[in-house]
């Protein structure tokens, strides 16, 4: 599936099926964020919630191909993320965008 995050697939002629979107709230376990809690203490990246943000972002873009590929989408363009906190340690992500057919060249 390919996936752009701009509006058009560039010498492609393509139709619109629709908007698609995947979205999961994922959190980290008490201990890891208790251990996260403390590094905001000294500073410096948080890796157990950089890590959080990469795999929810992963399991936002997967349904959402999913969600294209039921339609029978060739590719997803426009594609933008979006997160909110829903609590402490908690995130929500979610991915969409426009998936399209590839109809042939301009």
């Amino acid at each position: 599936m390919l996936l752009l995050n701009i509006e058009h697939i560039p010498g492609k002629q393509i139709e619109a099926l629709g908007i698609v979107k995947g979205s999961v709230v994922q959190s980290k376990n008490f201990g890891k964020d208790f251990m996260a809690g403390m590094k905001t203490l000294v500073g410096g990246e948080i890796e157990s919630y950089t890590q959080m943000l990469v795999e929810a972002r992963q399991i936002a873009t997967k349904r959402m191909v999913d969600e294209a590929q039921a339609l029978g989408a060739d590719a997803i363009v426009n594609v933008r993320y979006a997160s909110s906190s829903l609590m402490q340690g908690a995130a929500e992500i979610t991915a969409y965008g426009t998936a399209v057919r590839i109809l042939g060249e301009e």
